[in-house]
């Protein structure tokens, strides 16, 4: 009979899972000094999903910065733990080859390889023949080419797991096996402990590794966590001639498959285009190192056509089709950060298949942010507070999982949109743009035009491309319709706050970098920052009255900026009520947008009457709307908030007045494009939590003098003080019309690489594509270094002379806006 497991009384924190992130987590959190760490497994350690991954340990694929070093780092850390703990990883650097049958595949691997080389992955583009040479048993006739890691490979999950868990001890936590965690146990919305059935533990951290139990537990505290488990699937055949331990890692997304040698055999490893999710109504709590019986009818044309890859694999014998449950996300990005709802219950799960190539970087991440109170790497693409509550509904996780582990293996094209699981949420004026022929993309959730085919053509996106695409010309119509004429756009799928209360006003105030609590009517552009200055969030904040404020953030802030609100007002009367879905946003901006305003209201919206940044409540057919004169898109323009019933009646009056002036609709690829050749930020992609709001280029937002000071505000001045800046974002210029930029272009100066471009779109009035980098150097950032060098930006395999600028490139003067 087992010994009962003895728990301490208290603890600094507690992790809950001893998976490879849970063990990563407490290795990590004792690392950086807290000892007093427990982690509780509720069987045996890695008996969740850890013990059936394939241990592929790949730093390549990854467009991302963060996960790109969280690659890079858990790789290293699996090849020193042995020394350090005695415990083998089982990490062999065979190498690891990616290859394309496609000309898609290919530019994708030669983009990603740009990147990540500029971020110190020695990755080199082969050819077929070289490929053939590496892995004989492959077939590679068809392909274009291969990109190989020599320092890549693969690792034991299970020996990777217990490496981190001794290691985790011999720095002084507490690892215990066979103890569930009942319950997280809060007080005034703050961890206060966990339950057991061997007792509790007092403790102001949790941290949920939970894999795929995660989200049943975090329910139980109200903690939002929408994965889902989902079938996956690997196969191993018999021992044979001709493979041995040496042979790298092969992956062929095309084919849905990956090959490593596994016992004298070969491992045959799939991500189905179209997968299972697997008990969506919750994971028994009581299930340990999990098999699942085989899907061979459904799992047969995908295993067909990884096999045809390295024909061997299907003459020899099989010795195991496994398959076993692993957790997905519905954007296949991790959940990771502190929770929303509850201050001091952290989650890390949802890894997507990639917890053992990453979970060395994911663990040392969130234990810095447990320990520091703030991450110290880019966590908007993955912060637990982007994902929604519907998320987690059962429709929603059976419904979007279905494709979201095909996903790894796709080609990731520009502008690819995922196809299920939509129609979650609607604008009020949906059916309205359906009718004038709209291409919905999913925007967080909502149903939002991208752009307008014209009359008589249905609005089809066409073959994906990394060229220009079929819908190109309607893009380019409505961009320049905005910049000659007027356009309508409907963005009511910002995040929309009704701020209220006697304290309001001195509260937004201390939390906002600009000063905005002035006189009534006006609206401020500003930043939320921590104590060191860096970024938090990017909105506006406009004062209706004493106690009354509009504060609007981009839609994948929502949460995040809701959660900072709350946080902030806590003891304070001074309350946020979310009304994004009870108003509409209509956005009239172009040269003849007051013109068409002023036809369908009696207010006076003259310059003089209605200068650039008022806000106020104007008449608007039976309507009363609030109407705020600012832009995103750089020229004269309005943005009117209307409630959600009056929604459409709004509309028609814009339309039927539109007629006059050529209104013309627009969907947000001219809002990506036309804000970018203005240089206009967008927190989460090219600025974000690592950047202070002086690098970002932001300085003039900032109200250093403002009595009371801010949030942030000593750590501004101090970097201020210290002198000319050597990291600051810049927007940049392909000189040549003809190449596309998307994201992580590398960005040189007199052949250096200096930085990689964040976002990018297209400038139809610019003459090229554009977008912003944040650029690093050893002399200061300035506009006399930038003209002294020669720049060019790599895209794919070439170099493309850029134009590079500190101050906008189009109306840097902002006579436009202010006309």
């Amino acid at each position: 009979m087992a010994a009962t497991p003895t728990l301490p009384s208290r603890a600094r924190a507690v992790v809950i899972g001893g998976g490879v992130i849970g063990t990563s987590v407490a290795y990590h959190l004792a690392e950086l000094g807290w000892t007093d760490v427990v982690l509780l497994e509720r069987d045996r350690v890695t008996s969740g999903t850890t013990w059936h991954a394939a241990g592929l340990m790949v730093t390549f694929g990854s467009t991302s910065e963060t996960s790109t070093e969280f690659r890079k780092y858990t790789r290293d850390l699996y090849s020193r733990l042995e020394a350090e703990t005695g415990q083998s990883t089982g990490f062999l650097p065979v190498g690891f080859i990616e290859v394309a049958a496609d000309e898609g595949r290919l530019e994708e691997y030669r983009r990603v390889s740009a990147f990540n080389r500029y971020c110190g992955v020695d990755v080199h583009e082969i050819s077929p023949a070289e490929v053939g040479r590496m892995f004989p048993i492959a077939r590679t006739d068809d392909l274009l080419a291969g990109f190989y890691v020599a320092e890549d490979g693969r690792a034991n999950p299970v020996d990777v797991t217990m490496a981190l868990a001794k290691g985790a001890r011999m720095k002084g936590a507490t690892v215990l096996e066979g103890v569930p965690v009942t319950a997280v146990t809060t007080k005034d919305g703050a961890v206060t402990g966990v339950e057991t059935p061997y007792g509790s533990i007092e403790c102001e951290v949790v941290v949920n590794c939970a894999g795929m139990w995660a989200r049943q537990l975090a329910e139980q505290n109200g903690v939002n966590v929408p994965l889902q488990a989902a079938e996956h699937y690997y196969l191993i055949t018999e021992e044979f001639e001709g493979i041995d331990k040496s042979f790298p890692v092969l992956e062929d997304p095309a084919n849905y498959g990956y090959f490593r040698e596994e016992g004298g055999g070969l491992m045959v490893g799939l991500f189905e285009a179209v997968c299972a999710p697997w008990k969506v109504e919750g994971i028994p709590s009581d299930a340990s190192f999990l098999e699942l019986p085989p899907d061979w009818d459904r799992m047969g044309p995908y295993l067909e056509a990884a096999m045809s890859r390295v024909p061997i694999s299907g003459e020899v014998g099989i010795r195991k089709f496994f398959c076993g449950p692993e957790s997905f996300t519905p954007d296949l990005q991790p959940v990771v950060g502190e929770a929303p709802e509850v201050r001091g219950y952290f989650v890390a799960a949802g890894l997507n298949s990639i917890g053992i190539l990453t979970g060395g970087g994911m663990g040392r991440a969130v234990a810095e942010w447990v320990v520091t109170g703030s991450p110290t790497v880019d966590v908007t693409g993955f912060n637990i507070d982007r994902l929604h509550t519907y998320q987690r509904n059962p429709e929603y996780r059976a419904t979007r999982t279905v494709e979201s582990l095909g996903l790894v293996y796709a080609t990731h094209y520009p502008d690819k949109q995922l196809k299920t699981a939509r129609g979650a949420k609607l604008s009020p004026l949906h059916e309205r743009l359906a009718a004038q022929r709209a291409w919905f993309r999913d925007v967080s959730g909502w149903e939002n035009p991208g752009w307008y085919a014209p009359e008589g053509v249905e609005p089809v996106a066409g073959d994906p491309t990394w060229g220009r695409p079929s819908w190109w010309q309607y893009w380019e119509a409505e961009h320049h319709a905005a910049r000659n004429d007027v356009i309508l756009m409907d963005m009511s799928f910002m995040s929309k706050f009704l701020v209220q209360g006697k304290d309001a006003g001195r509260r937004l105030d201390w939390i906002s970098a600009a000063a905005v609590d002035r006189a009534p009517g006006r609206i401020t552009y500003t930043q939320w920052l921590d104590e060191g200055g860096r970024l938090q969030a990017d909105l506006t904040v406009a004062k209706l009255d004493d106690e009354r404020y509009w504060v609007v953030a981009s839609d994948t802030a929502h949460r995040h900026v809701e959660t900072h609100l709350k946080r902030a007002f806590d003891g304070y009367h001074a309350f946020a009520t979310d009304v994004t879905g009870a108003y509409a946003q209509i956005n009239i901006q172009g040269p003849r947008s007051r013109e068409l305003l002023q036809q369908v209201t009696t207010a006076d919206v003259s310059h003089e009457a209605f200068p650039f940044r008022t806000a106020r409540e104007i008449d608007l057919g039976f309507a009363r709307v609030l109407c705020i004169r600012i832009t995103y898109v750089g020229e004269l323009g309005y943005e009117l908030y209307v409630p959600a019933e009056q929604a459409v009646h709004v509309y028609d009056r814009l339309v039927a007045a539109g007629a006059s002036v050529g209104l013309r609709h627009a969907g947000t690829k001219s809002l990506a494009s036309l804000r970018m050749e203005k240089g206009y930020r967008d927190y989460g992609h090219d600025i974000d939590n690592t950047d202070t709001v002086l690098e970002a280029g932001l300085g003039f937002a900032v109200a250093l003098d403002k009595p009371g000071g801010f949030v942030g505000r000593d750590a501004v001045l101090a970097q201020k003080e210290a002198g000319p800046l050597r990291k600051r974002l810049v927007q940049v210029l392909v000189e040549d019309p003809e190449p596309l930029m998307f994201h992580a272009e590398v960005l040189r100066r007199d052949g250096v690489p200096l930085g990689y471009i964040r976002a990018a779109s297209y400038g139809f009035t610019l003459g090229g594509a554009v977008g912003l980098a944040m650029v690093e150097a050893d002399v200061p950032v300035d506009d006399e270094w930038i003209a002294a060098g020669s720049w060019t930006v790599e895209i794919a395999d070439r170099q493309w002379p850029a134009r590079v600028s500190l101050a906008p490139l189009y109306d840097p003067a902002n006579e436009k806006i202010r006309r």
